[in-house]
Parts: C-alpha cells; sequence; structure tokens
C-alpha cells in the first residue's frame, strides 16, 4: 500500500464502497434518460435523415472521424445542425444535453456560440458557425448494449460512448475561439476555469515542485489530439505524490473541469478512478508562468496518469494564445470505451 493510500480511513473508504451502490442507481437513470432523448431525436427525422445520421456501432471509420479544425476543411458526417427543422434541432440538443452535467452542456453551448461569434467576426466565413456542427449515432440506443453519438465541429468534438451504466467521454476535443467573448452583456470564456485552475495550481507549488513542473522545453501544440488514437507518451513534471494534499485536491478539481463534463453519474465514476490514480498522476507546464488577470492562460500544460491525458494548448493562429484554445481529453487504456466492448 502506499503513502497515499495509508491516508485514507476506514470511514473514507466505507463511504466510497457505499457510493458505488448510489453510483449504479444514478447511471441506470441517466442511461434510460440518454436512450428515451436518443430515440425522441430519430423519431423526429425522416428515413433519408435516418440514413445520414445512423452508422454501425463498428463502423471505424466514422468513430475516429472527428478534428478541431472547420468542417470545410475536415469533413464531418452525419447531420449538420443547419439541416434540420427547429424541432429536429431541440431534439438533436436534448440528446447532448442528456449526456452531459449542467455545466458541460453549459460549456458545449459557450463553445458553439464563440463558433458563431467568429464568423461574424470574420465577415460572415462560412466556415464556421453554429449551423456546422454535426450529430451521428454509432449502433442503436440501447439501455444495455453499447452504442455511442457523437457531436463536434470546429473547436469540439464529443464522443459519447454509453454501455449500460457506463459513460465514457474520451476521447474528446474542447476548444474555444475567441476563448473570451461578450454575450448579453456578460463575459462568457468557455475554458476559463481551466486556465485559472490550472494557475492557480502552479502558483501553490513550492520553488523545487515548480523546478520539476515547468518543463526546460517548449511544447507548442496538442500531443495527443486528433488523429493520434492509440499513441503514447511518456510521463513528465511533477508527480502528484510529491504534492501535499491541498496541491492534490487542486489537481483534482482541475481534472474535473473535464471528466465533470459528462452526466453525474458517470463523473462521479470517473472522479473515483481520478482519485485511485492520484498518486501516479503527472503535471506539467511549458511556457510563460504568468497571466493578465481576467484572461487565459498563454502556457501548455499536460495532465497524465495511468488511466489519463489532459493537454491544453493555446494556439498562435490569430496572434493572441489567450483568445484560441484547443484541450483534449483521452483515457489510453479506454478511450471510445473499448474496454466495455472488446475482449
Amino acid at each position: 500500500m502506499n503513502a497515499l493510500a495509508r491516508q485514507i480511513s476506514p470511514s473514507v473508504r466505507a463511504a466510497a464502497l457505499a457510493g458505488v451502490a448510489l453510483y449504479a442507481a444514478m447511471a441506470q437513470t441517466a442511461t434510460s434518460r440518454i436512450v428515451g432523448a436518443a430515440n425522441h431525436f430519430l423519431s423526429t427525422l425522416d428515413q433519408s435523415q435516418r440514413r445520414s445520421v445512423l452508422f454501425a456501432f463498428n463502423d471505424e471509420a466514422q468513430r475516429v472521424r472527428w478534428s478541431n479544425l472547420p468542417v470545410k476543411m475536415v469533413p464531418r458526417a452525419g447531420l449538420a445542425m443547419g439541416n434540420l427543422s427547429a424541432a429536429q434541432r431541440s431534439a438533436a440538443l436534448a440528446l447532448v444535453s442528456s449526456a452531459l452535467s449542467p455545466r458541460g452542456f453549459e460549456k458545449v453551448q459557450q463553445i458553439v456560440e464563440g463558433d458563431e461569434m467568429l464568423k461574424h467576426n470574420e465577415g460572415n466565413n462560412p466556415m464556421f458557425g453554429k449551423d456546422l456542427f454535426y450529430i451521428s449515432i454509432l449502433g442503436t440506443p440501447s439501455e444495455k448494449d453499447p452504442w455511442m453519438f457523437q457531436f463536434g465541429g470546429h473547436h469540439l468534438a464529443l464522443n459519447v460512448t454509453i454501455a449500460g451504466e457506463h459513460g465514457v467521454l474520451t476521447p474528446s476535443l474542447t476548444g474555444a475561439q475567441p476563448a473570451l467573448y461578450t454575450a448579453n452583456g456578460k463575459t462568457v470564456r468557455p475554458l476559463g476555469q481551466e486556465s485559472d485552475k490550472a494557475m492557480a495550481l502552479l502558483n501553490a507549488l513550492d520553488e523545487s515542485q515548480r523546478k520539476q513542473a515547468i518543463l526546460g522545453f517548449k511544447v507548442a501544440d496538442l500531443v495527443l489530439g486528433p488523429g493520434q488514437d492509440g499513441k503514447t507518451i511518456q510521463p513528465e513534471g511533477l508527480k502528484a505524490s510529491a504534492m501535499n494534499e491541498h496541491q492534490r485536491a487542486m489537481l483534482l478539481d482541475l481534472i474535473s473541469e473535464w471528466a465533470g463534463i459528462v452526466h453525474e453519474s458517470a463523473a462521479a465514476a470517473r472522479m473515483a478512478e481520478m482519485k485511485a490514480d492520484l498518486g501516479e498522476t503527472w503535471f506539467a507546464w511549458s511556457g510563460p508562468a504568468t497571466v493578465v488577470p481576467g484572461r487565459n492562460i498563454t502556457a501548455y500544460y499536460r495532465i497524465q496518469g495511468p488511466r489519463l491525458v489532459i493537454e491544453y494548448a493555446p494556439q498562435r493562429l490569430g496572434g493572441d494564445l489567450s483568445m484560441h484554445v484547443h484541450t483534449m481529453y483521452r483515457d489510453p487504456t479506454n478511450d471510445y470505451g473499448r474496454k466495455l466492448f472488446t475482449k
């Protein structure tokens, strides 16, 4: 038993075990809700639309057909939001919402609205906008058998696998451009917490820890982004076992910005995995260790554990690195939920 495990009291272990039953009950309810939303969406479509949106569950070409790039550069398959009626679009978004937490769905909406703003900021550029986000379903929506749906476009790729009580969000990409904008008189930063919490964690480290966390070389983009399924990299930076309890709590809270996008029961199960792996989880930083208040960091960072890779990568396109961000969320052991349906 490692030092971190010894710190967990018997009462905490008992509470965790008691929570397993609660997770299972919540998951069954969530699965029923998601399947119901998927079937309702399908019921709004005509036969031609159904043929466009439905794919075989084992369609590997469709499974990996996602990207951060605009759809005119990397075509998606499925149904575009712009080709749906108001009722169909509402049903499609209800499916997406059913599989996500309230905050996760809000984040997705902010990313989509940001792309609409980018469209108008660039003179109604037809490469961007909320009409160019696609939805697809692989397999048959079921409360028992595995299936998945995908939703994405420019700066967004959600791959949601449902297998009974399990919900898997990896691999998924969230990005933002502009990463800060004003809507209805309010400042919106779709990935603001991902920036602020990481900066707070770096500032909470002592000098020795910072020297380990901050890499001596530059990382400028996602290492395990689109098209990199199955690729492995070595952990770098500062290991969480070298952090104090408060710092480890901050790291878990940062991880929750991705793990918490999915619906609550799947998020709870995922966070339990992250807590179990915490002693073997690493935090690495590359770039400026300062930030302009109210804006996003311009540094790359990575969180990596046995069942986790998170990357945050500001982009130079557009000039201001704080205004254009890509992030990646993976489980190298279970991307697309593969261990739930393969032997």
